[in-house]
């Protein structure tokens, strides 16, 4: 990868679904795209990046415990250095991710990100102990559309419109 602006698709996943779908969205912004593990995320990494795309699950109703921890860690040496970038999310639900969705978008303000696209929460319908915790199979549908929010956000961030 260049020194030039790029797009980190900051990730979690226990059931593969949320990495499903960030390895589609980095499919689709391409070489623009830096795709880490949220638990390998350093404020570092968010300090060099252009823009965001967050994916995770929506784990009892809340984010994730590793995507909150990344958060966490990078709240305080973050705030201030990061105004005004892009974000974007996908939330990998088994049934509604609206929750796990309004407190990222609470931890974006802080930072005072810009949403510059609509949430993308895929609901897989696992309602079961057997099936939250099963192996997660995305559509190739909604990883069409993640695809195509990477693509988006790595082409505004490459023309600057962002």
């Amino acid at each position: 990868m260049t020194d030039a602006p790029h797009l980190l698709i900051a990730w979690h996943s226990r059931t593969g679904g949320s990495e499903a779908l960030a390895r589609a969205a980095a499919e689709g912004a391409g070489t623009a795209a830096r795709l880490i593990a949220v638990a390998d995320v350093t404020p570092d990494d968010l300090y060099a990046a252009a823009g965001y795309l967050f994916v995770g699950p929506e784990n009892l109703a809340a984010l994730s415990g590793a995507m909150k921890e990344m958060f966490d860690r990078s709240y305080y040496p973050c705030l201030g250095r990061i105004e005004g970038r892009p974000y974007a999310t996908i939330i990998c639900a088994g049934s509604d991710g609206e929750n796990a969705q309004r407190q990222l978008d609470r931890i974006a303000t802080g930072w005072r990100l810009k949403r510059v696209a609509d949430p993308l929460i895929v609901n897989t319908a696992a309602q079961t102990p057997e099936a939250i915790l099963a192996p997660k199979t995305i559509a190739p549908d909604r990883l069409a559309e993640a695809r195509d929010l990477g693509a988006a956000l790595a082409e505004g961030i490459a023309a600057g419109i962002f």
